[in-house]
């Protein structure tokens, strides 16, 4: 063979084990095995908790029906305000809008005999609490158990 054609072979073999150690391009460096970002269930179907996870600081937000008149049936969006994910200890509290916010305290698990990216890999497990304004501006506070299962990784991730 000529030399060139080695060095062609050589750079493609050195091009080939550079991008294998890359993070992939389509999954942003996402493993469902390490990464616990992504979306779960939230209180009713079709409402989510997403979770992002990125230099190990932790941001999201729930999305859940409106419970006033003015937004009932509407999608509202609440970012969180603080998030902290320390080993599988899980605990965020949103912004207000309309007079609720939510805190939660729990762990997030993967669970025995589901696969990185089937639905329920994940499983957040925890005290919620959802906190209502009055007019007066009393809070309200109603305390649930609660358990968020993961979405799908072809639902978590566009």
């Amino acid at each position: 063979m000529r030399r060139a054609s080695w060095i062609a072979i050589l750079l493609v073999c050195i091009a080939g084990a550079i991008a294998a150690q890359q993070p992939s391009q389509s999954g942003h460096g996402f493993d469902p095995a390490t990464d616990p970002s992504g979306m779960y269930s939230f209180l009713k179907e079709g409402e989510f908790v997403q979770i992002t996870l990125e230099n190990g600081e932790l941001s999201g937000f729930v999305s859940r029906f409106g419970e006033n008149d003015s937004d009932r049936s509407q999608f509202i969006d609440q970012f969180f305000d603080k998030g902290s994910l320390k080993n599988d200890h899980l605990t965020f509290t949103t912004k207000t809008v309309h007079g609720i916010w939510y805190s939660f305290d729990g762990s997030i698990a993967k669970q025995p005999g589901k696969q990185p990216g089937q639905e329920g890999y994940r499983l957040i497990k925890g005290t919620l609490k959802q906190h209502v304004s009055d007019v007066n501006h009393k809070d309200r506070v109603s305390e649930r158990s609660v358990e968020f299962k993961s979405f799908p990784e072809s639902v978590s991730r566009p």
